[in-house]
């Protein structure tokens, strides 16, 4: 990213210094891989000597993946050995390339493990020599291609050095093979097993010519993985502390010190979903293993699924039965506080599992031979291991690790480390996009962190994969590139209609209209004054939606949601109705849990409380704590929750008049008027026309009529139910006078909504 601020000269001046791969180039992958996107658009004019050396930055980086049959590679050195002025890196490259081809093959030789004995029966020692020998000739015929396509000397001399010696022994190979077969004596057998043995170190020794970029380190340092990870500076920094500690209390037990008060090896690891706690507990084990405080770096990973039974007992033995699988190692449980579920009835077994856990930690059979990692939210687990003395004793505090939730640019960092790894790019443009994306998303601390980037990631990768059909290797570049056309709906929860189209398809609701629609035009203008640094008016957006039932105002809030998150104000935009009690609990202490849970629920988009009044029956009920609970949550989410109360006009002023602190917060009041007699026969023909049904002329004369003639309560709920009440009374007209054969009738008549009507008035005849 940072060479976007570079002229065209930079970038070129840059390139030219890079002339030896023993040093770093001048940019990272993704970079150069912009930089050459940039002048494949049109966006920058460069020389092709440049465009080399950019050809040589990307091949550099390919290998040190260790992607030594890599054909992106063999296309990038062939296009660059084409040009007219080579840049010398390119000679380093195709050695380099070589000698990583030539050893993936030899480590393919059975040599290591190769060897014959003089007491085998001469069957066993023609099978092993005529199958070694079949090997060399397969490798000698694939090797002879590397070093054709090869100049280097340095390769040239080592790897005609192993292949001299591999064609010897392959001779040695043939001799003794045709001695067994005509029954001669005198096998060297003792010089066949030396002159492999010497080959295997050669083939050592071959591996310390590869600068140490291009290495293979099979066995990492897990430090040095740890250092690799994005992020988490300070969970470095601790185990870094925790691992020189381990350390040090290893090296004072050897010359004869001890310890009374250890912490132990166990580990509680918590975090939200996607800061790498799995990730963390591995790393643990491997330093564990290391420093030889464990046999194995081996975890087992389970859960309560894993460790819960089903009857009396059965607990018990799952637990212990993955506590000996643990042994040498470390026992992972994620999620542990699910163990102990709140008020758990004597049929849960989750306490068994504890209970034999900790039996576990401190008995003579199991104690100092595993650790036990537990993993989970770290509110969740802080209230789990207080409710568990037991566990808690058992974990002392500097053995506690809290994971924190990435930061932005850590979380492109980790969509670029992903797409990467898949042989992906973003442009810069597609970056930025993605950066709002993952903005979306992060609403609350159910937030994936890079579990969820990573989903991100892959779904745009599918996205480009589902639509583009290319196949041509040369077009390279177009098979890495991720754009902003790949990050298309990734996120997309919109409905088929635009939001203000649905409001504006509404029957009657004219003044809410209004408001809304003036609300919108606010709200865009202030975003436009934001985005180009001008101070912007406080956005007041909870609301008081105030009329009788059926009015339509919790249509009007799903519709309110949904344009406050196309104008990026809510990340998700939807809507969440809750009513009293889904708010008020019957226990002390419950409420302002019930409450937080729905406000958590409705984060990123429109919490609806409907008959909103009703929280409110005196200082004594528990409403109040709801209450305020819910004016703590507002201030707390102010630009993540639009909270939305309804209600009776007249029942809603004095309920927000009650409390100063809904009072500050409510500034916003939509009326929603009555449905008159006309709004009413539209909406009664609209959903009629949903369902392909037809009104006669006389049911339409006697509906217009009843309409204007009666108050309605209910307003369009009540126009809707009349009309699923007249198609039910027409289904039984029908067939009570026409066989079930007969064609399907799709007009109601007066008769249907006669009955239909007195039905839901409470006049049946």
């Amino acid at each position: 990213m940072a060479y976007i601020e570079k002229d065209n000269r930079s970038i070129t001046q840059q390139l030219e210094q890079w002339t030896t791969i023993s040093q770093p180039p001048p940019f990272t992958e993704v970079e150069v891989l912009r930089i050459i996107n940039d002048w494949q658009q049109g966006e920058q004019e460069i020389s092709t000597y440049h465009k080399a050396i950019a050809y040589m930055n990307v091949a550099y980086y390919r290998l040190q993946r260790n992607k030594e049959d890599d054909h992106i590679v063999d296309l990038l050195l062939k296009e660059t050995a084409s040009v007219n002025e080579q840049p010398q890196v390119l000679y380093e490259l195709k050695n380099i390339k070589a000698y990583l081809n030539f050893h993936a093959e030899l480590e393919k030789l059975p040599l290591a493990e190769w060897a014959i004995r003089e007491t085998d029966f001469d069957p066993a020692k023609l099978k092993k020599i005529r199958e070694l020998e079949e090997n060399i000739e397969e490798f000698l015929e694939t090797s002879r291609s590397i070093q054709e396509k090869n100049d280097g000397e340095s390769f040239q001399q080592i790897g005609s050095q192993i292949v001299e010696r591999l064609q010897q022994l392959l001779d040695m190979l043939k001799e003794s093979g045709y001695a067994i077969e005509n029954k001669k004596t005198g096998l060297p057998v003792h010089q066949l097993n030396q002159q492999v043995k010497e080959i295997v170190e050669w083939r050592i020794e071959l591996s310390t010519h590869f600068p140490d970029v291009f290495k293979r380190d099979k066995q990492q340092d897990p430090l040095k993985i740890l250092d690799d990870l994005i992020g988490l500076k300070e969970i470095k920094r601790y185990i870094h502390q925790y691992y020189h500690y381990l350390k040090y209390q290893k090296e004072r037990k050897q010359l004869g010190f001890h310890m009374v008060d250890e912490p132990g090896l166990h580990m509680i690891i918590s975090g939200n979903p996607g800061t790498g706690k799995t990730t963390i507990a591995r790393l643990l084990a491997a330093i564990y293993h290391e420093l030889g405080l464990l046999e194995t770096n081996h975890v087992t990973e389970v859960n309560r699924a894993h460790l819960v039974g089903s009857y009396v007992g059965q607990s018990e033995e799952n637990t212990i039965n993955y506590v000996r699988q643990s042994i040498g190692g470390v026992l992972f449980v994620d999620e542990a506080y699910s163990l102990k579920r709140e008020g758990q009835s004597g049929s849960d077994y989750g306490q068994a599992v504890i209970d034999t856990l900790v039996s576990s930690m401190t008995s003579k059979e199991y104690a100092d031979r595993f650790a036990v990692i537990l993993a989970g939210y770290p509110e969740e687990m802080r209230q789990f291991l207080w409710a568990n003395p037991g566990l808690r004793s058992r974990f002392p505090e500097p053995n506690h690790i809290t994971l924190p939730d990435f930061k932005t640019d850590e979380l492109l960092q980790i969509a670029e480390k992903t797409a990467l790894s898949n042989d992906y790019f973003f442009t810069e443009k597609a970056l930025r996009k993605l950066e709002g994306l993952i903005d979306q998303t992060r609403v609350d601390e159910t937030f994936g962190n890079a579990r969820t980037v990573r989903d991100l990631v892959l779904k745009a990768i599918f996205q480009k994969g589902a639509f583009e059909q290319r196949t041509s290797v040369e077009n390279w570049l177009d098979h890495m590139r991720i754009d902003t056309k790949d990050l298309e709906d990734l996120n997309d929860h919109s409905d088929d209609q635009h939001p203000m189209q649905r409001l504006d398809n509404l029957i009657g609701l004219e003044n809410v209209k209004e408001e809304v629609k003036k609300l919108s035009s606010f709200v865009r203008m202030q975003q436009q004054r934001k985005q180009h640094g001008m101070p912007t008016v406080p956005i007041q957006l909870h609301a008081v939606f105030s009329g009788n039932p059926g009015t339509g105002k919790t249509t009007v809030a799903n519709i309110y949601s949904r344009i406050l998150n196309e104008c990026g104000l809510l990340k998700r935009g939807h809507l969440v109705v809750a009513s009293r009690s889904d708010l008020v609990a019957g226990f002390v202490g419950q409420t302002a849990i019930k409450t937080k849970q729905k406000v958590r629920e409705a984060l990123g988009g429109v919490l609806f409380i409907d008959e909103a009044y009703s929280l409110y029956r005196g200082d004594k009920d528990f409403g109040k704590e709801a209450i305020d609970t819910l004016v703590d949550e507002m201030t707390k989410h102010n630009e993540n929750l639009v909270v939305i109360l309804a209600g009776y006009s007249r029942e809603m002023e004095q309920f927000i008049a009650s409390n100063p602190g809904l009072e500050s917060r409510f500034k916003k009041y939509f009326l929603f008027p009555d449905y008159q007699a006309e709004d009413l026969m539209k909406i009664t023909k609209l959903h009629l026309e949903d369902y392909h049904y037809q009104l006669d002329n006389e049911a339409a004369d006697y509906l217009n009529e009843q309409y204007q003639s009666h108050e309605i309560d209910g307003n369009a709920r009540f126009a809707v139910n009349l009309v699923d009440e007249a198609v039910q009374f027409q289904a039984m007209r029908i067939m009570e006078t026409q066989s079930s054969s007969a064609e399907i009738d799709q007009l109601l008549k007066k008769e249907d909504f006669t009955k239909a009507w007195n039905a839901i008035r409470g006049k049946r005849t």
